[in-house]
C-alpha cells in the first residue's frame, strides 16, 4: 500500500483546526505519497474538512490509498485524476468535483501541483570531453540543449498553465453561484532567493506571486467574493528532496533541517487560521530558526517592492511626437 503517513500527527492543536472546519477543500497534486500536498490533504481531514478532494495527475495508487486513508477516519473525500496542463481535463472536472461536494463548489482550492527540475548548466557553455570531435560535441550540445528546455518547459506549463486554469475554473464558479472562495497558491523561496540549476522552476514560481493581484484586477466590482495569496516555502522532506535531507551545503544557508511534511502542514494551518480578508493579496514566507533538535516556524510577509525611477538622461530630453 503507497501510504505512509501518520494521520494522527495531522491533528492539530489551538487555532489551526479554524483553516479547515466545515469547508470542502480541492488540493491539486496531492496524490503522491509523502509529498506536501498530501500532508495538507491530510491536515484538511484531520482538521474539521468537510469533504477533501485529492487531485492527481500521474500518482493514482498514491492517491487512491490517500483517499482510502482519509475516508477510513470518516471523512468524506475522493479522487480526481486530471492534467492541470489540459484544459478538457479541467473543464471535464468541474462536475464531477461539484458532484462529489454535494452540489457547491470547493471553499478552498489549494495549487499545489508542480514539478522540479533535475538541474542544468543555465546559459553556460558545457564543459569539453577528451577526445570528443567537433561532430560529437555539437551533437551532444543540441541534444543537451533540448533536453534541458524540454525540462524547464513542463516545469512552467505544470506551474503557470495549471493555477491559472485552477483560477478561472473555480473563480468563475464562485461568482456565478454567489459563493466565497479562499485560493492558496503553493510557490517556493526559492522564487525571491534563486538557487542554481533549476531556471524553470524559480521563473514559474515568481509567476505565481502575481495571480492574486492579477485576479483582483480581472474580478472588479465582486472581487470580494474571491480571496488569494501566495505562500513561500522551505525546504520540506519530500520524495524530490529526501538526497538533500542530510546535506549541510544546504541547511546551513537557510534552516536548520528539512522540515517533516506535517510540520510544514501545520505552518501553512496556523497561517490558513487567520481571516481570509488579511491574508488576501500577500506573499507569506515559512520561516524556519532554531536548531535541529527544536526547530521553530514563524511568517512573514514578503512584500514585492516595484518601483518607478526617472532617468535624467531621458526625462531631460524627451522624445517629442507632434500629432500625425
Amino acid at each position: 500500500m503507497a501510504y505512509t503517513a501518520d494521520f494522527e500527527k495531522f491533528k492539530f492543536p489551538g487555532d489551526a483546526r479554524a483553516a479547515f472546519e466545515g469547508k470542502r477543500v480541492l488540493i491539486t497534486g496531492s496524490g503522491k505519497d509523502g509529498g506536501i500536498g498530501q500532508a495538507l490533504a491530510l491536515a484538511a481531514a484531520a482538521n474539521g474538512a468537510h469533504t477533501v478532494g485529492v487531485h492527481f495527475h500521474s500518482s493514482y495508487r498514491d492517491g487512491f490509498d490517500l483517499v482510502a486513508a482519509i475516508r477510513s477516519h470518516g471523512v468524506n473525500a475522493f479522487a480526481v485524476q486530471a492534467d492541470v496542463t489540459n484544459t478538457r481535463d479541467m473543464w471535464a472536472s468541474r462536475s464531477y468535483i461539484i458532484e462529489q461536494m454535494q452540489g457547491k463548489g470547493p471553499d478552498l482550492v489549494i495549487c499545489n501541483s508542480g514539478l522540479t527540475e533535475k538541474g542544468y548548466r543555465f546559459g553556460r557553455a558545457l564543459p569539453e570531453i577528451d577526445g570528443e570531435s567537433r561532430a560529437e560535441r555539437r551533437a551532444r550540445v543540441r541534444q543537451d540543449f533540448i533536453e534541458n528546455l524540454a525540462e524547464s518547459s513542463l516545469v512552467l506549463n505544470t506551474k503557470i498553465d495549471g493555477f491559472v486554469a485552477m483560477t478561472h475554473l473555480w473563480a468563475g464558479e464562485a461568482i456565478y453561484h454567489k459563493q466565497q472562495l479562499q485560493l492558496l497558491y503553493i510557490s517556493s523561496m526559492q522564487a525571491v532567493e534563486p538557487g542554481v540549476a533549476v531556471p524553470g522552476y524559480v521563473v514559474a514560481n515568481w509567476a505565481v506571486l502575481k495571480l492574486p493581484e492579477v485576479l483582483k484586477v480581472n474580478l472588479g466590482r465582486v472581487a470580494d467574493q474571491v480571496s488569494a495569496c501566495c505562500l513561500m516555502l522551505p525546504f520540506i522532506r519530500t520524495s524530490m528532496t529526501e538526497e538533500y535531507a542530510n546535506n549541510p551545503k544546504v541547511f546551513g544557508r537557510w534552516q536548520p533541517r528539512m522540515l517533516e511534511p506535517h510540520e510544514a502542514a501545520h505552518g501553512v494551518s496556523q497561517l490558513l487560521s487567520r481571516p481570509a480578508d488579511e491574508l488576501n493579496l500577500g506573499n507569506f514566507k515559512l520561516c524556519v530558526a532554531g536548531t535541529a533538535e527544536e526547530a521553530q516556524l514563524f511568517w512573514s510577509r514578503v512584500n514585492l517592492d516595484v518601483r518607478n525611477e526617472s532617468l535624467p538622461w531621458s526625462e531631460n530630453t524627451p522624445l517629442v511626437c507632434p500629432k500625425p
